[in-house]
């Protein structure tokens, strides 16, 4: 089934306290966005400082040009998935098998200009790969439905991958994106910035599913 996954990016950790207060009632799994401010020109709160509610499955999108030490702290939170950008450095496969031997999924995200024969040679080392249509390190981002057609080359090489989508998610575009074959929607702004979080995560959740199983 789909599955709407609202984000976490945030500046500071008071900011980063209210943004989780926010979903922590409703939400079942989430997406922690760390930024380094050079891959990522914003910078957030750092690892050692991320936290969220036990119970909630967490996600964590390094936007990092070198992701590597970074995810060796976020190893220690025990995370569902890390997501590291097939752009940024370092060794690939030792950084998946690190995260196989702990339980942790491996994730890969793609910037809009990377094809995804990038990644084809390792994606069998890979459980999620995250199309970003995003502006890396703000919410708001567009979402530029032009890149479905990464998410069916995707689904062609490994009908069974899961496939994410990051940018510019909201109620007149899930059902396109959903029907185009994504199965995880990273939130931003739609739910943060909403007069009623909860209901607008409901809402997208809902297009989703019913657009996922017809």
């Amino acid at each position: 089934m789909p599955v709407v996954c609202p984000t976490i990016l945030a500046k500071d950790a008071q900011e980063y306290h209210g943004q989780m207060e926010k979903i922590a009632g409703f939400a079942e799994r989430i997406q922690i966005d760390l930024t380094d401010g050079d891959f990522a020109p914003a910078r957030t709160v750092r690892p050692d400082d991320a936290w969220w509610p036990v119970g909630l499955k967490a996600d964590f999108h390094l936007m990092y040009r070198d992701p590597h030490k970074a995810a060796d702290v976020i190893l220690h939170h025990r995370p569902h998935m890390i997501i590291i950008h097939a752009e940024s450095s370092g060794d690939f496969v030792s950084f998946a098998e690190k995260l196989r031997r702990t339980g942790v999924k491996v994730g890969v995200a793609l910037l809009a200009s990377t094809p995804v024969t990038t990644i084809l040679p390792a994606l069998d080392k890979i459980d999620h790969v995250l199309v970003f249509s995003g502006e890396l390190g703000h919410y708001g981002g567009h979402a530029n439905l032009d890149l479905l057609n990464k998410v069916g080359e995707l689904k062609r090489h490994r009908p069974q991958l899961e496939v994410g989508w990051d940018g510019g998610v909201n109620d007149r575009n899930i059902s396109r994106l959903a029907f185009g074959g994504v199965d995880v929607f990273n939130v931003g702004g739609f739910i943060q910035n909403a007069e009623n979080p909860e209901k607008a995560y409901s809402i997208l959740s809902r297009i989703a599913q019913e657009t996922g199983t017809t």
